[in-house]
Parts: structure tokens; sequence; C-alpha cells
């Protein structure tokens, strides 16, 4: 089944690492048509552009290519309950008031993905499950845990303020899906370290989905179609 509406919150294009040296190989090039061709199927595609594409912001109330472009939106889930989805970069005043800053955090950041890759292959050769060396020294440092609760509440304080139910936000890059007060509270995480992403289920229940799992439930799928009739 394909959605019907697919939101895109931010950070889809790394507009920082472009200024310094473009690369845009075949693959990005793949998943641009994949969202058009989505959008000549009748879907709708929303993209809420975060910190690091906020070149789109530029377009806001625009329509490319059938694409919306929103600073936020408002999600009405099929039970009715009404969600803010927007990237969340607007509660971070290191993104927004030291700029330099927020560089050489994205520096680490990259650094600690570069790490995290070499990791993952030694996890393969191993084979041994997947464990993320950048998730965990995230998890690990006082003020990356500190941040993030803050994060949270101001997120959740801005649903209070739209009179919404729940949120739906990124720019952290860090998956949760968790009640806040008489608040639901979801990030998608990102397609790059945790690969996860968020669902609406027909009947309104929300599900935080990674890529990890859904990939070995193909090879699992695959190996009982080849494996020979009893």
């Amino acid at each position: 089944c394909e959605a019907g509406t697919i939101y895109l919150i931010g950070d889809i294009v790394d507009g920082w690492r472009l200024k310094s040296s473009w690369y845009w190989p075949q693959a990005h090039n793949d998943v641009v048509q994949k969202m058009l061709r989505r959008v000549r199927k009748g879907a709708r595609v929303i993209y809420v552009p975060g910190n690091h594409d906020e070149f789109l912001r530029e377009y806001i109330g625009s329509n490319i290519g059938g694409v919306e472009i929103a600073e936020e939106a408002i999600h009405e889930l099929a039970d009715g309950r009404r969600l803010l989805v927007l990237h969340g970069d607007k509660f971070d005043t290191v993104v927004r008031n030291i700029k330099w800053l927020a560089h050489l955090g994205d520096w680490a950041y990259d650094f600690a993905i570069f790490i995290n890759g070499y990791v993952v292959q030694a996890q393969r050769f191993l084979g041994l499950p997947y464990w993320s060396f950048s998730a965990y020294a995230k998890q690990k440092v006082k003020t990356a845990v500190n941040f993030i609760s803050a994060f949270e509440d101001a997120v959740v304080a801005d649903a209070h303020r739209n009179n919404v139910q729940g949120v739906i936000c990124g720019h952290i890059h860090h998956p949760a899906f968790r009640r806040i007060g008489d608040t639901d509270y979801i990030n998608t995480g990102d397609w790059v370290e945790s690969c996860t992403a968020v669902v609406e289920h027909f009947d309104g229940r929300l599900e935080l989905i990674r890529w990890r799992d859904f990939s070995r439930d193909i090879v699992d799928q695959s190996r009982d179609l080849m494996r020979p009739a009893a």
C-alpha cells in the first residue's frame, strides 16, 4: 500500500555540504524522481525545509513540480487527532544565532558517522547485530542528552500553543515515540544514521519503522520463497 500524503520534514538535501563541495550522484536523482512520480500518481508531498536545506524557505507557499513547500503543517489522523508537523530547528538557539558553532557541531557529527561506517563494516564481517557508534556516543554525552530533553520540551510546548494532540519533528537525528504529558512526541530520526521514518495506519495508529528491520523482513521473505516446498 502506498501513502496518500508524504511529509519530508527537512534536511533532505544537505545545502551546507553542497556549498563547500558539490556531490550529487545518480542515487539522489533517483530519490527525487520517485517522489515526483508519487505526485504524478496522485500523492500529496509536503516538504518542510530544515536548517540544512533552509534555502528552500525562500519558496514557502510555493508548489515545485507538485511538491508543496511549507514552514509547518497540521496533519489530521484517521482517528481525528491533529498533529503539528515541523522540522524543529527554530528551537535550536545555536543553529539560529551561532552559525559557526552549528557548522562545527555538524562537522563533528559527520566525523562520528564516518567512524560509524567502519564500525558497521566490522559488525557485518563478524556477523554481529547492528549497533550505532554515533548514536551511542550522542546518548553518552551529557550535554547532548540535556539538549535533547530541552528540545523535546520546547516542541511539545509549541504543540500546546497550536492546540493539537501531538507533534512530529526531526532536526536532532534522534528517533523517538513517546508520550510527554498529554502530548504525543514523535521524532522521525533520519535516513542516514537511524534509517527511520513514521507511518500512519488506516486506523490512525502511528508507527516508527526502521529500515534494518524492514530489510531483514525482505531477506527473510526471500529465503522463504527460495526454500523448497516440503
